[in-house]
């Protein structure tokens, strides 16, 4: 979030710096120069609720009716203008009690003690459970989260990290984390289940400013290492006090380029039974300024990759080289950010990066990565090319022609119409009370479809059709995206700063007069493995939709871990394959559509899930 008053960030490092790592020729500048992004950047688009169009929307908003009553709140009444403020929270879709459905966890943020503001306190978290039906209740006292002392907080990651076949749950946030074992309540014959914190007993210490945070088997045991995006070393003592960047405003946010990188954090987990910082030994240094990050297969060598949006500074892009089979757990990270054209973007600049995500938006099979940046600068869209290259597309790919002067933080790729190709969508806000140059504060959210154009794959800015809730401005932050009723189709969960979270149910299908049919698939891994990492490929009758088991993404927030696939009204499903982390290829034939099934490793037949 480069909050300065120019469009283009003064302190950036040049295009020689991306030459040098031999990217592909076909980024060069010519010799001429780079023409500045002020005269090739693409139109300012209005970021006010726009009017309504023709037509039956994609989503509808049933959070008045839905039991889900919160809000974040990040303490800005005591107005210290701290850029603690801006974060945000996050959301988290996870199925804490085994019924079958999503339920949701919201981080509530923090205040300054009246009495004493500089003393920082934090706002409850919330859990949300799912009675069906867009029907939810709070359920945070009898799962164990209402007596916790929380921090102020912003994001939420979700795993089962001991392997027990539960999920359990981070939250992260200013000064600590904290870590949730799921377990079953003591003498309870009806199976409930509870939340118990354990971060000291295993050890999980980091007393650091932490964002993002994501899962994945990083060393092949099984076990899920753990990744904690830092952000600056912003404090209460270390708090100055910043003009506004318009004549007039005395005092503002303070940018970013005001306090120094922390180091990233990375656990690993030692059998469920322990966490340890292995940072250090994987050389991380104070270069960059966490915000978002994605763990997936992003090379397709069976390992899961770490790619971390950073404000003000180059992106990491971290492959896995731990050897396969893992016998000795000899974890090795290479970052490649710079190599693979994935640190800055088209102009040689770096970004301030808060949100992203990886899919086949292209239909190649392989992962690009999505990133959403500050006012400015265009979002980036990074095509996969393979061998551990890729191209920056935005341009190409139709992302500059909703303009500079959003500032996107969650986001995500959905299939809004199951037609099988892979849409976006993008939750937007400023940071600064009193913007430069024609935006906001409060932001309308994005959402963009992915069609044809002349052969090449296309995002089409379809927001008037997202429905009333595209159309209304607010401070946009977590952005999670799962099936909450298990009809198949992708809704959304959204948090705000300072306004309530918002549900959002996909309508596609129920307003639609050609229904599209989808395959929703769980993967299991043995043992109760995890299984970030693995590529799930359909065949169909006309061709091949790929799908990626992701950790983190978005941005302070945790999505729905089973995969969708959209069918289209006459694809059909021939072959599923499962290209597990870690792991070996496994066929699944005869998956009926319009249904979810549980693939389990190793075992020879797809389990079918009853409706809910």
């Amino acid at each position: 979030m480069n909050q300065q008053t120019e469009l283009v960030p003064r302190s950036r490092r040049r295009l020689i710096a991306w030459l040098a790592s031999g990217v592909a020729l076909a980024l060069l500048c010519t010799a001429s120069g780079c023409p500045s992004r002020e005269k090739e950047g693409p139109p300012k688009v209005d970021v006010n609720p726009g009017p309504s169009v023709g037509g039956l929307p994609l989503f509808r908003d049933v959070t008045a009716a839905s039991g889900l009553n919160f809000t974040y709140r990040n303490g800005e009444e005591a107005k210290e203008f701290t850029i603690l403020e801006i974060m945000g929270g996050g959301v988290a879709l996870i199925d804490y009690n085994g019924d079958g459905l999503l339920d949701i966890f919201v981080t509530g943020g923090g205040y300054f003690e009246s009495t004493n503001k500089k003393q920082l306190k934090g706002h409850p978290c919330k859990l949300y459970e799912n009675l069906g039906k867009f029907k939810f209740r709070d359920v945070t006292e009898e799962a164990g989260l209402a007596g916790v002392s929380w921090p102020y907080t912003h994001g939420a990651a979700v795993a089962d990290y001991d392997c027990d076949g539960w999920p359990d749950l981070l939250v992260t946030g200013f000064g600590q984390v904290k870590l949730f074992r799921n377990e079953p309540v003591p003498d309870d014959k009806q199976g409930h289940r509870r939340f118990v914190e354990l971060t000291e007993k295993v050890g999980l210490r980091d007393s650091s400013w932490s964002t993002s945070a994501g899962w994945a088997d990083l060393d092949g045991d099984g076990f899920p290492e753990l990744y904690v995006c830092h952000y600056l070393d912003w404090s209460l003592t270390n708090n100055p006090a910043c003009p506004g960047n318009i004549p007039g405003i005395q005092r503002d946010l303070c940018p970013p380029q005001r306090f120094k990188p922390l180091v990233h954090s990375l656990f690993r987990n030692e059998k469920g039974q322990a966490f340890r910082d292995v940072s250090a030994e994987h050389g991380f240094k104070a270069v960059g300024s966490g915000l978002g990050v994605v763990l997936a297969d992003l090379n397709d060598d069976g390992r899961p990759d770490i790619y971390v949006a950073n404000d003000g500074g180059n992106k990491f892009f971290f492959l896995n080289r731990t050897p396969l089979p893992a016998a000795e757990r000899r974890m090795k990270l290479e970052e490649k950010a710079l190599a693979a054209g994935v640190a800055l973007d088209d102009n040689g600049y770096y970004n301030g990066s808060m949100g992203l995500d990886a899919g086949d938006y292209d239909g190649s099979g392989r992962p690009s990565l999505w990133v959403t940046n500050y006012q400015g600068e265009l979002h980036g869209l990074y095509r996969n090319l393979g061998k551990e290259r890729f191209l920056h597309q935005s341009r190409a790919a139709g992302i500059s022609l909703i303009g500079l002067n959003f500032v996107g933080f969650g986001t995500g790729f959905l299939d809004v119409d199951n037609d099988g190709w892979e849409d976006l969508v993008i939750a937007n806000g400023h940071v600064m009370h009193h913007p430069a140059r024609g935006s906001t504060y409060k932001q309308r959210p994005v959402l963009l479809r992915n069609i044809d154009k002349g052969g090449m794959r296309y995002f089409k800015d379809i927001s008037p059709q997202g429905g009333e809730f595209f159309q209304t401005a607010a401070l946009g932050r977590g952005v999670a995206i799962g099936d909450l009723d298990n009809d198949g189709w992708p809704d959304l969960v959204i948090s705000n700063i300072n306004s309530p979270a918002a549900i959002l149910r996909n309508v596609a299908a129920q307003e639609s007069k050609d229904l599209h049919r989808w395959l929703g698939l769980k993967l299991v891994g043995a043992k109760d493995r995890d299984i970030v990492g693995s590529t799930v490929i359909l065949e169909g009758n006309t061709r091949k939709l790929t799908r990626f088991a992701k950790g983190g993404g978005s941005y302070l927030s945790a999505s729905d871990q089973r995969l969708l696939f959209g069918l289209g009204a006459t694809e059909q499903v021939k072959r599923v394959t499962v290209k597990w982390s870690w792991g070996k290829e496994q066929h699944f034939d005869n998956l009926e559509p319009n249904s979810y099934w549980i693939l389990r490793e190793g075992d020879p037949a797809a389990e079918g899930v009853k409706k809910r």
